[in-house]
C-alpha cells in the first residue's frame, strides 16, 4: 500500500518558521518527482503548487509568492522530502499535501498524502 504522510504543520505566528515532512511508503520513490501543495480556506477547490523537486532533487522548482522564503529537499535515502518554510505570512495558511509524480510538472499527481495544517497568525 502506497503511503505518503505528512508531518510538522501548526500553528505559528507571523514571521516564524515551520518544517514539514513528508515520508514515503509501500513503493519506491527513488526515480519519482516529490511535490507540495496546499488548500487555503474558502478554496475548497483550489489545489494551488507551492513546491517541487526532481527525483535526482538536483531540480527545484517554486511558486513566486514563496520564493526566497520556502526550501523544498529530500533525504538521499529518498524516503522522505521536506519544505522548510521561513518568514511565514497569514496568507501562508492552509492544508499542505505532499504529492509524488514521474514528473514534477505534472497537472496531476499521481499520489497524495492526507495533508497537514498550517496556520499563521497575524
Amino acid at each position: 500500500q502506497v503511503q505518503l504522510v505528512e508531518s510538522g504543520g501548526g500553528l505559528v505566528q507571523a514571521g516564524g518558521s515551520l518544517r514539514l515532512s513528508c515520508a514515503a511508503s509501500g513503493r519506491t520513490f527513488s526515480n519519482y518527482a516529490m511535490g507540495w501543495f496546499r488548500q487555503a480556506p474558502g478554496k475548497e477547490r483550489e489545489r494551488e503548487f507551492v513546491a517541487a523537486i526532481t527525483w535526482s532533487g538536483g531540480g527545484t522548482y517554486y511558486t513566486d509568492s514563496v520564493k526566497g522564503r520556502f526550501t523544498i529537499s529530500r533525504d538521499s535515502a529518498k524516503t522522505t522530502v521536506y519544505l522548510q518554510m521561513n518568514s511565514l505570512k497569514p496568507e501562508d495558511t492552509a492544508v499542505y499535501y505532499c504529492a509524488a509524480d514521474r514528473y514534477w510538472y505534472s497537472k496531476e499527481y499521481e499520489y497524495w498524502g492526507q495533508g497537514t495544517q498550517v496556520t499563521v497568525s497575524s
